[in-house]
């Protein structure tokens, strides 16, 4: 199964996560100091929320979530071969979880992630003002790269 990611910054994560639940009819999967995250069954949907990152009410970042390192390996085929620049990361702890993930940059700069998550982690380590994006996408494809804060 995959779903669409939306990774929103929240200036009260406390008010978003009541917002959120309502409008969804859901709980948060996740709750962690400064972020939350929902996994929403109807519309297929992972919503992210990131306190004190960005602008509030801005798009933090955005994401499709596989079920697979397979899958990720194959959408970062793809995309090398469809000549977008990319960055991947295997094994990066961020946003409270360990990922195999896959960067790309939209025309207008919107940054998207082709991610799974490998397991759960209790710590905040990745969760940087808010924010878990790379600062630069550009890595060929199968290079991993060191970023100066990991992100999610």
């Amino acid at each position: 199964m995959s779903r669409v990611q939306l990774a929103l910054n929240v200036s009260n994560l406390d008010e978003a996560i009541e917002f959120y639940s309502k409008l969804f009819q859901t709980q948060p999967a996740k709750v962690r100091p400064g972020y939350a995250n929902f996994a929403i069954i109807e519309p297929p949907l992972k919503l992210a929320l990131m306190e004190g990152g960005g602008e509030p009410g801005s798009i933090n970042h955005l994401g499709v979530e596989v079920a697979s390192t397979e899958e990720v390996a194959a959408a970062t085929t793809m995309l090398a071969q469809q000549g977008l620049a990319i960055l991947v990361e295997d094994a990066t702890t961020c946003c409270f979880a360990v990922q195999d993930k896959v960067w790309v940059d939209g025309p207008d700069g919107a940054k998207w992630e082709v991610y799974t998550v490998l397991s759960d982690v209790a710590s905040p380590e990745g969760l940087v003002d808010g924010c878990c994006v790379p600062e630069q996408v550009g890595i060929s494809i199968g290079a991993t790269s060191e970023l100066a804060a990991p992100c999610c």
